[in-house]
């Protein structure tokens, strides 16, 4: 039986402990975004104000050759500005890509009963949580999105204990990844003054998470989102996002696209993956590379799909910005801090922009 939704109880219930999800609930038959979804007016993404990112994609397949400097300073460029930016020729096969979109929206359609048998309460493995919005139990308004979320181990791991529906495919979306992870990585290090065979390197990309987001069609997309303002908690963020759109960015600092506090689109571009940077690069670049501030939108015409990979450090890994460069600008504008407890603060809140990062501010930090 469907429940009321106009019923906060109810519809918690039915959505969040009962694994139907936002699918769940539109699948029913829902016409109008219930209270429970809906945004308070500053939270609301206005899509007609909102400009598009015309910045090019930079084309990685230059790298390690002649042209090599030059699409570093375009790397670099972009980690000190927007904290956004597409990558073509990037290694992972575009055919791999299509079939990452297909397998994700297949898998939400599946019956809720064969999802929700991987929620965090009776998943039967720890690599693997079906969800839905961000931290349900502590959001004012819920984000309209449910989400599939694959810890990655060793390949052994993933085998055994991936939904079998989107292993394979999962898999070798982060195989192919992670090299270029790697190689990004690298450039923007070396730019600290880094050398490549130094171990935080590979430290800062130790971990990796694959999720799968599904956001339903929304009957009200301008009361929702899909996601709420926030950074990503970790180092580098791959992101493939299917030819709807409705990624949006917020601007920091003036400069020649946008002003600051603007939020932009990042627009789909076949064959484009979009890597971003993540707060554990802000805090080891001592506030030069910007983990970018975004949410996504809803839509009323069709379901969306975005499936990013995030890099994180190893839990026990200190973090704290590069010795060399708190040296060279007079202040270490955050602490030294454990990432596991970087990680359990960002899990226990609900999204509000770049909140987290207050979480390891040096007081002494204007």
């Amino acid at each position: 039986m469907v429940p009321s939704f106009d019923d906060g109880t109810s519809l918690y219930n039915f959505v969040v402990r009962d694994g139907n999800g936002v699918k769940g609930m539109v699948d029913s038959g829902l016409t109008t975004v219930p209270v429970a979804y809906m945004q308070p007016p500053r939270e609301r993404i206005d899509k007609e104000s909102a400009r598009k990112h015309e910045q090019l994609p930079i084309d990685l397949s230059r790298l390690d050759g002649p042209e090599h400097d030059e699409v570093a300073i375009e790397i670099v460029r972009a980690a000190e500005t927007l904290g956004f930016f597409q990558v073509i020729n990037h290694g992972v096969p575009v055919d791999l890509l299509e079939s990452l979109k297909d397998t994700a929206n297949k898998f939400f359609g599946l019956p809720p009963e064969q999802k929700a048998v991987y929620r965090s309460e009776v998943s039967p493995t720890p690599l693997v949580k079906y969800g839905t919005s961000f931290v349900p139990e502590k959001e004012a308004a819920l984000e309209w999105k449910d989400y599939i979320s694959l810890q990655y181990v060793n390949d052994a791991e993933a085998l055994q204990h991936w939904p079998i529906e989107i292993r394979d495919v999962a898999l070798e979306y982060l195989r192919t990844s992670i090299k270029m992870v790697r190689k990004l990585l690298e450039v923007l290090m070396v730019n600290l003054g880094m050398k490549l065979v130094d171990p935080k390197i590979d430290a800062l990309i130790d971990k990796k998470m694959v999720n799968m987001n599904f956001y339903p069609t929304c009957p009200n997309p301008d009361l929702t989102v899909g996601v709420g303002r926030h950074s990503d908690m970790g180092t580098i963020t791959v992101l493939l996002q299917d030819g709807i759109g409705g990624l949006y960015v917020k601007i920091e600092e003036d400069m020649r696209f946008g002003k600051k506090g603007e939020w932009v689109e990042i627009p789909p571009t076949p064959g484009a993956l979009v890597i971003n940077v993540g707060d554990m690069l802000q805090v080891v670049s001592n506030k030069r590379y910007k983990s970018a501030e975004h949410r996504v939108r809803t839509t009323n015409t069709t379901s969306r799909v975005s499936i990013p990979i995030f890099t994180i450090p190893k839990l026990t890994e200190k973090i704290a910005p590069l010795p060399h460069l708190v040296e060279k600008d007079g202040i270490a504008h955050y602490r030294e801090f454990l990432f596991a407890d970087y990680m359990k603060n960002f899990f226990g809140n609900a999204h509000e922009g770049k909140k987290s990062l207050d979480f390891v501010k040096n007081v002494d930090s204007s």
